[in-house]
């Protein structure tokens, strides 16, 4: 039987992936905007990046999809979407990641 996906869940498994630069969660970074569950059980994720044109982007999105498939998505069902608008800042950080980083 498969468990009822929800936004809660994904973002405690997205809270696991870490942004290898950076070394922080891409939650606490406030690189995800949204989560959005379809009704086939796919999802899309909506984020950006701290920087445009960052080469880690495969990376992060491989890590995504790796932790999603944990909850029983199929990766061929997950979409990860990068957007520059509104672009990353400091203030999109949680207090933990700004703590972490002595900011």
């Amino acid at each position: 039987m498969i468990k009822k996906i929800t936004k809660k869940k994904i973002l405690e498994k997205l809270e696991l992936v870490i942004d290898p630069e950076i070394n922080i969660s891409i939650v606490d970074l406030g690189l995800i905007y949204e989560v959005e569950i379809k009704k086939n059980n796919s999802v899309k994720i909506l984020m950006t990046l701290t920087t445009i044109g960052c080469p880690l982007v495969s990376v992060i999105e491989k890590e995504i999809k790796s932790k999603l498939s944990e909850l029983g998505i199929l990766e061929d069902n997950i979409t990860v979407e990068l957007t520059f608008d509104p672009p990353w800042s400091l203030e999109k950080m949680t207090p933990k990641a700004r703590a972490l980083l002595g900011i």
